[in-house]
Protein backbone atom coordinates (compact mmCIF):
# COMPACT_ATOMS: atom_id res chain seq x y z
CA UNK A 1 0.00 0.00 0.00
CA UNK A 2 0.90 3.25 -0.95
CA UNK A 3 1.52 5.99 1.87
CA UNK A 4 -0.21 9.60 1.03
CA UNK A 5 2.44 12.32 2.25
CA UNK A 6 0.13 15.17 0.69
CA UNK A 7 -3.26 16.16 0.26
CA UNK A 8 -3.56 19.20 -2.51
CA UNK A 9 -5.85 20.77 -3.11
CA UNK A 10 -7.41 20.57 -7.27
CA UNK A 11 -8.33 24.41 -8.05
CA UNK A 12 -10.02 25.71 -10.89
CA UNK A 13 -8.32 27.94 -13.75
CA UNK A 14 -10.07 30.96 -15.63
CA UNK A 15 -9.20 29.07 -18.70
CA UNK A 16 -7.62 25.77 -20.01
CA UNK A 17 -4.03 24.94 -19.46
CA UNK A 18 -1.48 24.08 -21.88
CA UNK A 19 -0.34 20.23 -22.01
CA UNK A 20 1.68 18.10 -24.33
CA UNK A 21 -1.03 16.94 -27.37
CA UNK A 22 0.72 13.75 -26.72
CA UNK A 23 -0.48 13.45 -23.28
CA UNK A 24 -4.26 14.31 -24.48
CA UNK A 25 -4.34 12.21 -27.10
CA UNK A 26 -2.77 8.92 -24.80
CA UNK A 27 -5.84 10.14 -22.30
CA UNK A 28 -8.54 9.97 -25.08
CA UNK A 29 -8.32 6.07 -24.85
CA UNK A 30 -9.52 6.58 -20.93
CA UNK A 31 -10.90 9.44 -20.00
CA UNK A 32 -13.87 10.92 -22.62
CA UNK A 33 -13.79 13.94 -24.33
CA UNK A 34 -15.74 15.77 -21.94
CA UNK A 35 -13.48 14.63 -18.76
CA UNK A 36 -10.84 15.37 -20.47
CA UNK A 37 -11.43 19.21 -21.44
CA UNK A 38 -12.80 19.82 -17.85
CA UNK A 39 -9.56 18.68 -16.97
CA UNK A 40 -7.93 21.05 -19.23
CA UNK A 41 -8.84 23.54 -16.62
CA UNK A 42 -7.69 21.98 -13.07
CA UNK A 43 -4.29 22.63 -11.78
CA UNK A 44 -2.77 21.83 -8.51
CA UNK A 45 0.19 23.36 -6.04
CA UNK A 46 2.32 20.74 -6.79
CA UNK A 47 4.11 19.85 -3.88
CA UNK A 48 6.85 17.91 -5.34
CA UNK A 49 7.80 20.81 -7.66
CA UNK A 50 6.41 23.54 -6.07
CA UNK A 51 4.68 24.98 -9.18
CA UNK A 52 0.84 25.40 -10.52
CA UNK A 53 0.83 21.49 -12.50
CA UNK A 54 -2.12 21.03 -14.80
CA UNK A 55 -4.02 18.54 -13.05
CA UNK A 56 -3.65 16.06 -16.68
CA UNK A 57 -0.07 15.93 -15.85
CA UNK A 58 -0.37 15.19 -11.91
CA UNK A 59 -3.13 12.50 -12.63
CA UNK A 60 -0.31 10.93 -14.75
CA UNK A 61 2.33 11.21 -12.62
CA UNK A 62 4.15 8.39 -10.06
CA UNK A 63 3.18 10.06 -7.21
CA UNK A 64 -0.39 10.19 -7.68
CA UNK A 65 -2.57 8.01 -5.60
CA UNK A 66 -6.29 8.96 -5.96
CA UNK A 67 -8.05 12.11 -6.10
CA UNK A 68 -11.39 12.44 -3.25
CA UNK A 69 -13.57 15.26 -3.50
CA UNK A 70 -11.51 17.41 -5.22
CA UNK A 71 -8.38 16.17 -3.52
CA UNK A 72 -5.32 14.95 -4.71
CA UNK A 73 -3.35 12.31 -2.85
CA UNK A 74 0.24 12.36 -3.37
CA UNK A 75 2.90 10.02 -2.76
CA UNK A 76 5.44 13.19 -2.99
CA UNK A 77 8.50 11.09 -4.21
CA UNK A 78 8.93 12.46 -7.68
CA UNK A 79 7.06 14.32 -10.48
CA UNK A 80 7.43 11.54 -13.34
CA UNK A 81 5.04 11.31 -15.54
CA UNK A 82 3.62 6.89 -16.11
CA UNK A 83 5.05 5.24 -19.28
CA UNK A 84 2.27 4.64 -21.30
CA UNK A 85 3.61 1.23 -22.86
Amino acid sequence: MRETKFHVEVKVAPKALRIDRQLAEEMKGALSSKMISRMKREYVDCPVTGTQTPFLICYNCVSFIRRVSGVVQCEGKEQRLRSRS
